[in-house]
């Protein structure tokens, strides 16, 4: 499906006013200028982000009390739960709490709910197994700001709870001793994006600051939160993009052995960028989640002995392969039903069920359908006797009111604009099927059917010096609201020397200027555009810059995302 190219918007006279202070390409003043940097004093905040920039957590509402009820377990030698969810920033989230606090707390427990028996959040499950053994007080991290009910019942049979999350409260808040989350109506905490494992971490960080400790042992903790900033997809911008920043170059070097270990697994060179983690070290440790239990990934990463750490490494390894399986199989399949569907062409919205569909890849495969047919989808699953479904959306229709106006054939469901989650009965599925149609087909705006792809700034070869490129990589770490930049760039053609690859690959040699050397560089999946690149004909190019490195040697190259043949700027 052709892909509709539309420049990101930067105000020229905030652009040349920049520009006039900075000194440097006006390309660059562009960039920063779309990420809201606009004077001398913010651009030098941006490229030089420092840990004293991070806010005091007691600023975050509820954490005095959370510091006074830990002090108090402390004191009374309790037995502490620290209870997590089971993908990437549940889990890093358990493990910072964990590895911190086992020097003060003496009796410290972890507990991961069960995917599929438990379901997301806090469980009735978690609360009496935190009975059962003696717990008193029970720390949620990445949850716990909906558990309403299950709180309730922990009071109940005089278990405590604080709550460390950063997601959306609803209308009532739990009865917890203490909520830490600044999304809160009344939390004046100056920075509302954080993680659920970068909300942990100022927890930690208030514990410090109470205690005198020195900070080193806190900023031990960065590798983690720097694992979870990158995987749970928040904002990189303020307080996210300093422990961002810091985690990397932390988790670089960790001697953390459960990382370590991931790493080697994740087959990622160093230096690790944000991609590497997302791509890489995210997918094994939210793959052992799906399929069997998110656990295992805490006790890897909190692993002590090398051996175990590799083992555990190998463990979830194996489960990533087995969830790209799974991936892969229900997405070909999802694909030929819809493809087979009477009038699917016309179709807006694409809702497939069967019955021994995977639930823990439902949202992986329902991304796939909106990648290949842009248009909001929805995969459906039986488990326990229900029809289980993910939805994913397309960019400017919000999946979640689509959802909502079907809410009287469905038992449950949540989420937001992109994605979301939800329970039905089977009879119901056709019905659904064909209200959440009528919905999208009265309410999907015509333009929005064109996949769009947006770029930052038009850039030619000739203006790719080593000091731009010095200067970009000092955008990293890259992440929403400070993506990695996407060039476009015109009147570039095959120099004779671009290859096909397995795989689908194209290796890239191209030129744009007569007398100018060749720019080289890879476009993944797009071998069937071989034979236009190898016309020799200009053509036009979004891209990316990436460096490479093989056999130890780092070059320079671009990262090709999209092409334009008609040769028309």
């Amino acid at each position: 499906m052709t892909q509709k190219w539309t420049q990101l918007p930067a105000d020229p006279a905030v652009v040349a006013a920049l520009h006039n202070d900075l000194k440097i390409n006006p390309v660059l003043c562009q960039l920063l200028v779309q990420r809201g940097v606009e004077t001398y004093d913010a651009a030098k905040a941006f490229f030089r982000p420092r840990l004293s920039d991070l806010h005091n957590p007691f600023l975050m509402s509820g954490t005095e009390a959370a510091v006074n009820r830990i002090e108090k377990a402390i004191i009374e030698k309790e037995k502490v739960l620290i209870y997590g969810d089971y993908d990437v920033d549940g889990t890093t989230s358990v493990a910072l709490l964990v590895s911190f606090f086992k020097n003060y707390l003496e009796r410290l427990d972890y507990y991961i709910p069960d995917r599929y028996r438990e379901g997301y959040g806090v469980s009735a499950a978690g609360v009496d197994y935190a009975k059962q053994n003696g717990i008193s007080l029970i720390i949620a991290v990445d949850c716990g700001i909906k558990a309403v009910e299950q709180t309730a019942r922990a009071k109940d049979l005089g278990i405590d709870f604080i709550i460390c999350d950063h997601h959306l409260p609803g209308d009532e808040l739990p009865d917890a001793v203490a909520i830490l989350d600044p999304k809160q109506a009344h939390c004046e905490y100056p920075y509302k994006e954080l993680s659920g494992c970068g909300i942990a971490f100022k927890l930690a960080q208030a514990w410090t600051l109470r205690e005198g400790l020195a900070e080193e042992e806190l900023y031990d903790l960065l590798d983690l939160v720097a694992v979870s900033i990158s995987c749970d997809i928040v904002e990189m911008r303020g307080e996210n993009r300093v422990l961002a920043h810091y985690g990397m170059k932390k988790l670089n070097r960790t001697t953390r052995i459960g990382l370590r270990a991931l790493i080697e697994k994740s087959r990622r060179g160093f230096p690790l960028a944000v991609s590497d983690v997302v791509f890489g070290i995210g997918p094994m440790i939210n793959a052992v989640g799906r399929i069997e239990s998110g656990r295992t990934a805490v006790k890897l990463l909190l692993a002590e002995d090398k051996n175990i750490a590799y083992d555990l490494a190998r463990t979830l390894d194996n489960y990533n392969k087995q969830r790209k399986e799974f991936d892969k199989q229900i997405a070909e399949e999802g694909r030929k039903i819809f493809r087979a569907t009477p009038g699917f062409e016309d179709l807006k919205s694409v809702v497939l069920y069967k019955n021994d569909w995977h639930k823990g890849v439902l949202g992986i495969a329902a991304s796939r359908m909106t990648e290949t047919f842009h248009r909001p989808a929805i995969m459906l699953t039986e488990s326990n006797g229900k029809v289980v479904g993910s939805a994913r959306s397309i960019r400017g229709f919000n999946i979640h009111n689509a959802i909502e106006s079907c809410a009287e054939v469905l038992e449950n469901f949540g989420g937001h604009n992109f994605a979301a989650g939800l329970t039905l009965t089977e009879e119901n599925v056709p019905i659904f099927k064909e209200k959440f149609e009528k919905y999208v087909a009265e309410n999907l705006e015509k333009e929005l059917l064109q996949p769009e792809i947006r770029f930052n700034a038009r850039l030619q070869f000739r203006d790719i010096t080593p000091t731009f490129w010095k200067i970009l990589k000092q955008f990293a770490p890259f992440g929403p609201g400070n993506l990695n930049p996407l060039f476009a760039t015109w009147g570039v053609y095959d120099n004779g020397y671009s290859r096909r690859l397995k795989g689908n690959h194209l290796r890239l040699a191209l030129k744009q200027e007569e007398r100018q050397s060749s720019f080289y560089g890879i476009a993944f999946g797009r071998g069937d555009d071989f034979d236009r690149v190898h016309r020799q004909v200009p053509f036009a190019m979004l891209f990316k810059l990436e460096e490479n490195t093989w056999e130890g040697r780092k070059t320079l190259r671009f990262n090709a995302r999209d092409f334009d043949f008609s040769e028309e700027e």
